[in-house]
């Protein structure tokens, strides 16, 4: 053991003393520098694959992280990543409230058919995944919870790829909405399953009393949390209107909330959603939002692309691959059969509800992502059989990877909604 000591200390002071330009040079780098050489690459990678081949800029970025990785080059590892989670979750909770400034909840009531379409997307595609799952051999209660997850299309990704392709019409205000409203079901999902997981231990009527009320704090509280950051953003705003502060106001009420949230113990995803229609329903016209929340958050927004990215898996891909596969198509029948089913009463054409059916395809752990303090969520799930979880984390890199390719074709093809330069 004494001998093994000198030994890894001088590979340790090899590795720092290698040029910064070698993998261990590289590995061995402060993490700051790092990730800024990252970001560096990222941005040059995405405007190369976008000007050759049209690629949306973001897999670029998520490309850039998953090379530096554990799946290739292995310089960042996820746990690395664990002291950027609160930048992180601050450029997550940019584009959400950014997103709930866009959704319109009158439109709900107005044409209900169209939440029901929403509704039974996210049921229906949580549905086939889990019976899919089931139907594998995955315990019922993993399935479940694997489904739930599943159920929920990346709200992110749709809105950076809506971004870039400047898309407008009805595809696109629905793809957003149904977004934003699955990754709400989802994250109610996984409070319900809690209590269903709680029915079932030593204690049940206390634990799942304890359960339900946790359940109720969570959804109540976020709710009333972004109604009072709305309401706080439109007593505030007029002092800076018209004024370059007024980015910065909103990324301060963005991170207020989310700090409240965790604090709290409520639903980020959920209160700064809320915070984002109310802002826009009292403000109206009034309310003037930049994408990304302006230049800062344009940077947080490749740092976010690229982190996931280094999330990536491919670990038991050789033999998961039916499961994931299953997973992916599973996913998109559900989707598929909800929207298309409803889409003449609900005021869509045919290829309309393919088009947007295909957009939905990004799948999402955002639900989650915010939710829990690591990188490491999939320990977080409850009742985790360990096939099914590595399956679901493989169909979401796959879907991350490629989902934006999906949308954008989709958008820009099926529906011609995009206006890019």
């Amino acid at each position: 053991m004494t001998t093994d000591m000198p030994l890894t200390a001088a590979s340790a002071a090899s590795a720092a003393s290698a040029p910064l330009w070698t993998l261990d040079g590289l590995r061995a780098a402060d993490p700051v520098l790092g990730l800024a050489l990252l970001m560096l690459v990222a941005v040059l990678l995405a405007e190369t694959l976008h000007r050759t081949w049209r690629i949306p800029r973001i897999v670029g970025h998520m490309l850039t992280g998953a090379v530096a990785g554990p799946v290739m080059l292995r310089l960042f590892q996820g746990l690395e990543l664990d002291p950027w989670k609160p930048l992180i979750d601050l450029a997550i909770g940019a584009l959400l409230f950014e997103l709930g400034t866009r959704i319109r909840p009158r439109w709900l009531l107005d044409n209900p058919w169209l939440a029901a379409s929403a509704l039974l997307q996210a049921l229906l595609a949580g549905l086939f995944v889990t019976v899919a799952l089931k139907w594998l051999g995955a315990p019922w209660l993993t399935a479940a919870v694997a489904g739930t997850v599943a159920a929920s299309t990346s709200p992110v990704i749709v809105l950076a790829v809506s971004h870039e392709a400047r898309s407008r019409g009805q595809v696109t205000e629905r793809l957003l909405m149904m977004s934003a409203f699955n990754a709400v079901v989802a994250v109610v999902g996984l409070k319900v399953l809690r209590i269903v997981l709680a029915s079932d231990s030593g204690t049940p009527a206390e634990e799942f009393t304890r359960a339900s009320i946790s359940a109720l704090w969570v959804i109540s509280g976020s709710f009333l949390l972004g109604l009072a950051c709305g309401f706080v953003l439109d007593r505030v705003s007029p002092l800076v209107r018209g004024t370059p502060a007024m980015p910065v106001l909103q990324i301060a009420l963005v991170i207020i909330a989310s700090m409240l949230a965790a604090q709290w113990t409520l639903s980020p995803l959920l209160a700064l959603l809320v915070a984002g229609m109310t802002a826009r329903a009292r403000m109206q016209h009034a309310l003037t939002v930049e994408p990304h929340l302006g230049s800062a958050g344009a940077v947080l927004n490749v740092l976010l692309f690229i982190c996931l990215g280094l999330l990536f898996t491919l670990d038991g891909l050789a033999t998961l691959w039916p499961w994931v596969i299953v997973i992916v198509l599973a996913r998109l029948a559900g989707t598929a059969a909800a929207i298309g089913g409803l889409a003449r009463v609900s005021g869509l054409s045919i290829k309309q509800a393919a088009a947007l059916t295909l957009a939905l395809q990004p799948m999402s752990s955002l639900a989650v992502l915010l939710a829990a303090d690591t990188f490491g969520w999939s320990a977080q799930l409850p009742g985790a059989h360990t096939p099914t979880v590595q399956a679901l984390l493989l169909a979401t890199t796959l879907m991350q990877v490629t989902g934006p390719v999906w949308t954008q074709l989709s958008l820009r093809h099926l529906v011609h909604e995009t206006n890019e330069s």
